[in-house]
């Protein structure tokens, strides 16, 4: 079995011309289509996020092709469909998309999503061309947050959404904001979720398991030459030493809010 670590891409919005919200985390069309250009030139594999699981999963009797990398979106923005889609389908990649249905546009839209989302039909429309859909909660909070009926809530909603509306359950999660826990990653195996997906920019390994696999974040100023660098998994520590430094600040003050919140519900 290959054992080999895989670079797991993590795009958000693909436009011409994004809001404030959405801007750092966007890619530019151009650059989009130039990036599936190198995957094609450097002879990699896209592979599905259900597909690099169930591998690993299997020891091996689910094989993949060589070279593999995923192709992964975040949230469900209108871009994805209008921009990613034809390239994907140009050159024959799967990839998959997290959906936070409460930002889906249509009969379960909660008004939260940062900025113009997707549909339903598109969504069915991405499905078709082979992107796998995976959920990626209802409202998109911050799950290692959230008590236990709140967070079994948003879980489960996503779940049966995106089974209504596609007719198969989702087998793939992405955490939103890429925060997780034990306690998380426990409830998203218990909705029925078969592997998950966190950030960490780093490459995702067999060791890590299904639910904490990590991903590269791909951001508007991802130059030519760094996105060939993450793909071929080379100086990923470099490209990434800034946001390292950031997450480790930042997980030291939500363990705060956390210990806060437990002693306050100690005290009810």
């Amino acid at each position: 079995m290959n054992d080999a670590p895989v670079p797991v891409l993590m795009y958000h919005a693909v436009a011409s011309e994004p809001n404030e919200a959405t801007r750092g985390l966007s890619v530019a069309p151009e650059a989009f289509e130039e990036q599936m250009d190198v995957v094609e030139s450097l002879g990699l594999h896209p592979v599905t996020t259900a597909q690099l699981a169930a591998h690993w999963r299997s020891e091996g009797s689910a094989p993949l092709p060589p070279d593999p990398v995923l192709i992964t979106f975040d949230d469900g923005y209108e871009g994805v469909h209008r921009y990613a889609l034809p390239l994907l389908e140009e050159h024959g990649f799967p990839a998959t998309l997290f959906v936070s249905t409460g930002w889906i546009r249509g009969a379960h839209d909660t008004g939260g999503g940062p900025d113009t989302m997707l549909d339903w039909d598109q969504v069915r429309e991405l499905a078709a061309g082979g992107v796998e859909i995976g959920g990626h909660s209802h409202t998109h909070p911050q799950l290692d947050q959230l008590d236990d009926d709140t967070l079994w809530s948003e879980l489960i909603r996503c779940k049966e959404i995106v089974a209504g509306e596609l007719g198969t359950f989702p087998a793939s999660f992405a955490y939103p904001y890429g925060y997780s826990s034990r306690r998380v990653r426990a409830r998203v195996r218990a909705a029925g979720f078969g592997q998950a997906l966190a950030v960490g920019n780093g490459l995702a390994r067999r060791r890590q398991g299904p639910y904490a696999l990590r991903r590269l974040t791909v951001r508007r100023s991802t130059t030519t030459e760094e996105f060939e660098r993450l793909v071929q998994g080379r100086a990923i520590a470099r490209n990434f030493a800034g946001d390292r430094a950031l997450t480790k600040g930042y997980a030291m003050v939500r363990r705060a809010r956390q210990v806060r919140r437990k002693a306050i519900r100690s005290r009810v």
